[in-house]
């Protein structure tokens, strides 16, 4: 977090709500291998276009990744060991004339993926959860896989149909929420369609890998970190448990489910030797990556629990009790009881002489309560709200002027009462400006890389974590240890600390 968002003019509250409440985000589902569906009509390998050179179009979806994903992460001995792996995987590939350009994205979400001419891109939060270099390279050939195999001219076309047929809801029907819930129906049917390339992605990646030498199986236990890692996250939410398909949306949105995959990868690499077999470098990876930032760069702001603070731009505030926060390029997200209740917070610039009262009711939010706008001060900041209602929600509203921008939130319930009202009216209370010395003492989360001693269990491991919540399962998490696995001593592992 978080862009400032000029042109963010939608008045439709109910679109981004059912996605957020639901924790499968319609409009963004296609989180993995999603940059494919860019306008690369120029950038698929050929006979005339050199590998890894950008066309224009390439070009302008290579800054809108960065944009989205908080730029490039710069690790010199990190880039270098992608570099090394990726160009051991291209001699054993089936193409091993073409080129790969990867960049490492600072965002702790757990993604990977390629557009067509060779541009590789993996995050920081992926290279976290992976456990050694073939981990690493099951990825990575994956990615490779579907350049390979150009499936990313085919979705591209897909996208193209998609886009169209939202336009054509939203110009011809004069209706923009059903262009947009078009649009995103699409983009889910699209998922769903590409999972048999998914398979065969995942049968050319593994073969790549044991073809480069590496541990073909290192696939299978990514995959295993995974599905740990989804299912952690659907229990913080307090969503309870769900089906692979109603988890939030992440590396697996577009993929088939866990167990299907580890069980295609696992006979896949069967095919090429025996478990034990092939370079895992499990230590030397490990040793590489200590010190790397977990979770949130506070330098786009970062979330301790209810608790947001963004150095960069001076404020902090805290959610309600009970709230979930999601920090994104877009905005702050928040969930409670599973979506019966839901914040956003966004950025946005404003003419200091717009009174805030009426840029409530400037049309940015549909169905306003006219007669419920007020403004105020938020310690010390110009401030105004307002609610509006929908069919089964409330909405609370809240405009903060701080400095050049006005901060915007909305909160949401869809059994709205006298104890919501004062949970909202308590959270915007904690909306300030922070001084000097709370942004420079704001530190990021490590990998920090420990041998164990003999003794030492999960439990023990996991209570020097910095992450109290769940911390247990997120210390199996990022090791990918199932429940039943031990500890031996003298092992490296991973834990997070400040």
């Amino acid at each position: 977090m978080f862009a400032k968002l000029e042109r963010f003019k939608s008045k439709s509250l109910w679109a981004w709500l059912r996605a957020l409440a639901s924790s499968a985000s319609l409009a963004f589902a296609l989180a993995a291998c999603t940059a494919q569906l860019a306008d690369n009509r120029q950038a698929t390998p050929n006979d005339t276009q050199k590998p890894a050179e950008m066309s224009p179009a390439t070009q302008r979806e290579h800054v809108r990744i960065l944009a989205a994903y908080g730029g490039a992460y710069e690790q010199p001995k990190l880039e270098a060991l992608l570099t090394q792996t990726v160009d051991r995987l291209v001699a054993a590939s089936e193409r091993p004339d073409f080129k790969y350009k990867i960049t490492i994205l600072n965002s702790p979400a757990i993604n990977a993926f390629a557009l067509s001419n060779g541009q590789l891109y993996v995050t920081r939060g992926l290279i976290a959860l992976a456990n050694d270099t073939s981990e690493l390279a099951s990825v990575l050939s994956h990615e490779m896989a579907h350049v390979i195999a150009r499936h990313a001219a085919f979705r591209e076309d897909q996208a193209r149909q998609a886009v169209i047929f939202s336009r054509v809801a939203t110009d011809l029907l004069g209706d923009p929420q059903m262009g947009a819930l078009a649009l995103a129906r699409s983009k889910i049917a699209l998922a769903s369609f590409s999972r048999a390339q998914e398979f065969e992605a995942d049968g050319i990646g593994v073969g790549i890998s044991a073809r480069a030498g590496f541990d073909p199986y290192g696939a299978q236990r990514f995959l295993t970190s995974m599905g740990l890692n989804a299912d952690l996250k659907v229990r913080s939410s307090g969503a309870g448990e769900t089906s692979t398909d109603q988890r939030p949306p992440d590396f697996l949105s577009s993929h088939p489910s866990t167990p299907e995959r580890i069980k295609n990868v696992r006979l896949n690499a069967r095919q090429y030797v025996g478990p034990g077999a092939g370079k895992r470098d499990k230590n030397e990876y490990l040793t590489l990556i200590d010190s790397l930032v977990y979770g949130d760069d506070p330098s786009d702001g970062f979330v301790r629990g209810r608790r947001f603070l963004h150095p960069k731009l001076g404020f902090a505030f805290t959610a309600p009790d009970g709230f979930i926060l999601d920090n994104t390029a877009q905005a702050v997200f928040g969930v409670k009881d599973g979506g019966a209740q839901a914040l956003r917070l966004d950025v946005v610039h404003a003419p200091n002489a717009q009174v805030l009262s009426e840029y409530l009711d400037s049309g940015w939010i549909e169905n306003i309560d006219r007669d419920s706008i007020s403004e105020s001060t938020i310690n010390g900041l110009p401030a105004a709200t307002a609610t509006a209602r929908g069919n089964d929600w409330t909405f609370r509203l809240y405009v903060v002027r701080f400095e050049n921008d006005v901060y915007r939130f909305i909160f949401a319930s869809r059994n709205y009462s006298d104890a919501s009202e004062h949970a909202f009216r308590e959270s915007i209370g904690t909306f300030r400006k922070i001084t000097p010395a709370e942004a420079a003492s704001a530190k990021p989360r490590r990998i920090k890389v420990v041998k164990t001693a003999a003794g030492a269990t999960v439990e023990t491991l996991a209570r020097r974590m910095a992450i109290t919540d769940r911390a247990v399962e997120r210390f199996r998490a990022i090791n990918g240890l199932n429940s039943g696995d031990k500890l031996k001593p003298g092992e490296l592992v991973k834990i997070v600390v400040e």
